[in-house]
């Protein structure tokens, strides 16, 4: 029933009564579609259309018929600047100062968007448009985001009507977590059947986007497709890994020249543009030793497959809307969330969760599974110098206020409107300024309160002006930006920018700020902090008149870990000792899992086996770490895999076909374990594990099932043949030892999600 005052006549009988219809909303004539890609971790270099010689031919099509701007910046993180994106307010004004991962209690970090900044999806939907919001999600709260919710800040929870994606800030391409709507879901095809996540994600963007179109013919719509491509793992099938073996062989000093010299002749940059020296850290290409290249040029291949065959995917969305009729009349943008990251330290990782628990990547060992790279038996990130590469010209990456870490890559095509083909555009722009181009250029003004709540000012400024064919040289019409991120700084403000690259624990009012002339010098090469004090002076203190503006307050440079203990605080599902669960249960977020990382626990399961002989009771992870307790052949059994080192234990009794309580108790010493298989009560085999993470999995749980292969000794999904009535985890207290090792895993698990 409609909340509208009736407006018709209410009479004794329909005879005497006049019928009315509230008047459905409805975008203005001619409003067009828009559709919203964001890549992650793509670099400012990395497109072909920004200088690369990767494989980006769909990317390079739209810029070639639409506009590149090259001055376009973001938050140098991926929840903020989806946060900036879908809202077009400040990341810290909208409680996203970081990863929405934590709540620290104050109102730069929640974790969540509040109702007084409405989104994107939420203010076109008001106005008739159908909204549908396909990939990474990562702006709800990590212990929101279980099967139970709330559901409160999931997509359809701000704005959208369908979602099909992951609500972590990664998952495996292969064997993604995957949720449609406010439920997990499992995937439509196994990776042995060749399943891959972007191919998956585009298939449901076509299908979203075919419904709608037929069923709706006359109402736009709007589309976020965020693809998981190309924050870790990097992962692409076979075919797109054979293509590029060999092909980085030259090294990354070879490739940064290769690309800058690129830009320069493409006009991304001006030819007086100066290319920095290496990063801090990174070591000349021929300093490293014969395994420490063959290690690094493969995973930069992973990286290359995984690019081409997102670009690829996105192609075929491209196409699907051409044949619907749609594309000539769709605003499309596709960008990156922030520059490369740097997540992948300075020799690379062949699997992110050793980084995450605090052990080095053993190249020389490594190089034993080079064929493994960009495989679902992979969990890989490249080195820190092709992260800078893929930044060229830029200084330092993602997570810093540097340029490599806000300056990306932005394409605007919309046939029906941008004549100006194959244009760039120069003008200072920010992800703030998204929506309110959005807004202006499907004719809507942001509301001053939406359904009931007042809200903030909108943050951003419309880039609308700079699509017109003449506009390739009008001045930018934003003036200020701040930029803050773990106590990173910088600002710019007409064509000037000052930085700072915070050390944690420093004195933030003694730290050496640098300045630039932006304008003149986009790859902050020529400090002119010394030439100019009194202008850098001003932009620091216009730095924390802003940040007092936008609620940066308090600076924030707190460890990860001790964020996640300050989190820890609010409570939360994962704060537990007792976890009762029933079967079955797929696919369970790793963040709401039982924290069994660290503490000893006994993890039991009530089954009934009856005829059956195999299956999986829990699993936990997948086939780069993790562990399973499971049936084989009517004998219990428990594997621990620790970075591929497999511990196995095999009950030495078979189980009987009735009702029976099965269970395996891990203790503890130090990094070691024992674990005991125990059949109601009684032991029935025990094993030493040598080594155990703290970090077990990015991959989350399965009960019943292991979607996932822990193991070798059974293939997915490899379903419980009997019965589980419950299983029960019962987890002992954290110690001040146990607590400090999980805190260092999450700080280290989080940093690579950023």
């Amino acid at each position: 029933m409609s909340d509208a005052p009736f407006h018709g006549r209410i009479g004794r009988t329909v005879a005497d009564a006049a019928p009315w219809w509230p008047e459905e909303p409805r975008p203005r004539e001619g409003a067009p579609n828009v559709v919203v890609v964001v890549f992650d971790d793509v670099g400012f270099a990395h497109w072909g259309c920004y200088g690369s010689t990767l494989a980006t031919p769909r990317l390079d099509a739209l810029a070639a018929a639409g506009l590149r701007f090259v001055n376009f910046h973001t938050t140098a993180l991926c929840s903020p600047t989806r946060a900036c994106l879908l809202t077009g307010r400040n990341h810290h004004a909208v409680g996203m100062r970081s990863i929405s991962n934590f709540d620290t209690g104050f109102p730069n970090m929640r974790g969540a968007i509040p109702k007084s900044a409405a989104t994107l999806a939420e203010l076109l939907r008001a106005q008739g448009y159908g909204t549908y919001m396909v990939g990474k999600w990562h702006l709800a709260p990590m212990h929101e985001a279980g099967p139970a919710g709330p559901f409160r800040n999931w997509p359809l929870g701000r704005g959208f009507d369908r979602f099909y994606g992951f609500m972590q800030g990664e998952t495996d391409q292969f064997r993604p977590e995957l949720v449609q709507d406010n439920h997990y879901v499992d995937a439509p095809r196994r990776a042995e059947d060749g399943y891959h996540l972007s191919e998956d994600l585009v298939d449901r963007a076509i299908a979203y986007a075919a419904d709608h179109v037929s069923a709706a013919p006359d109402r736009p719509f709007f589309t976020y497709l965020a693809f998981g491509a190309c924050h870790a793992p990097h992962q692409a099938p076979d075919a797109y890994l054979a293509r590029w073996r060999g092909a980085f062989d030259e090294g990354w000093d070879v490739f940064r020249e290769r690309w800058f010299a690129r830009q320069k002749a493409m006009g991304v940059v001006s030819p007086d543009t100066v290319l920095p020296p290496r990063n801090p850290g990174v070591p000349a290409w021929t300093e490293l030793t014969d395994n420490e290249r063959r290690f690094a040029a493969r995973l930069m291949e992973a990286f290359a497959a995984f690019l081409e065959h997102t670009d690829a995917q996105l192609g075929r969305f491209v196409d699907a809307l051409r044949d619907m009729g749609q594309l000539e009349n769709t605003l499309l943008v596709a960008m990156s969330d922030n520059g490369a990251s740097q997540e992948g330290g300075r020799s690379g990782v062949l699997d992110e969760m050793l980084y995450f628990n605090g052990l080095k990547e053993d190249v020389d060992r490594a190089v034993e599974r080079l064929d493994a790279i960009g495989t679902a038996d992979s969990h890989t990130n490249y080195p820190w110098g092709w992260a800078m590469c893929g930044n060229t010209p830029l200084k330092r990456y993602k997570q810093n206020t540097h340029a490599g870490g806000v300056r990306d890559p932005f394409v605007v095509h919309w046939p029906a409107r941008v004549m100006d083909a194959g244009g760039i555009r120069r003008q200072f722009h920010h992800v703030t300024d998204i929506a309110p181009t959005v807004l202006e250029l499907v004719g809507l003004a942001p509301p001053e309160v939406f359904e009931g709540v007042a809200q903030m000012p909108v943050h951003g400024t419309s880039m609308a002006y700079a699509l017109a064919d003449d506009a390739a040289g009008a001045p930018t019409r934003k003036r200020t930006q701040y930029f803050e991120m773990f106590g990173h700084r910088g600002i710019w403000h007409d064509g000037w920018k000052a930085v700072c690259f915070h050390t944690p624990g420093a004195d933030y009012d003694t730290e050496a700020w640098e300045l630039y002339h932006a304008d003149a010098d986009p790859s902050e090469a020529i400090d002119l902090a010394t030439a100019h004090p009194e202008r850098l002076r001003a932009l620091v203190a216009l730095w924390w008149a802003e940040a007092e503006r936008h609620g940066v307050l308090p600076l924030d440079d707190r460890r990860l870990g001790e964020l996640f203990r300050a989190a820890r605080a609010r409570g939360g599902s994962t704060m537990r000792e007792r976890y009762v669960l029933y079967a079955p249960l797929s696919r369970w977020n790793a963040d709401v899992s039982p924290p069994t990382g660290t503490r000893p626990f006994v993890l039991a399961a009530e089954i009934e086996l009856g005829e059956g002989r195999d299956g999986a009771i829990v699993a936990r992870g997948g086939s780069n770490g993790g562990y399973v307790l499971y049936v084989r052949d009517r004998r219990l059994a428990f594997a621990y895999n620790h970075f591929h080192e497999h511990t196995r234990i095999v009950s030495d009794v078979a189980l009987p076909p009735g009702p029976c309580t099965v269970a395996v108790r891990i203790e503890r010493d130090g990094e070691a374990a024992v674990a005991t298989l125990l059949l109601d009560g009684a032991g029935i085999g025990s094993v030493r594990i040598p080594r155990t993470a703290a970090m077990v999995s990015s991959t989350g749980m399965d009960v019943g099932r292991s979607q996932a292969p822990v193991c070798d000794d059974y293939a997915p999904p490899f379903a419980f043949e009997g019965r589980i009535r419950r299983v029960v985890f019962d987890i002992a207290p954290r110690t001040p030892r146990t607590a400090r090792r999980e805190e260092v895993a999450v700080e280290r698990r989080v940093q690579g999600q950023q």
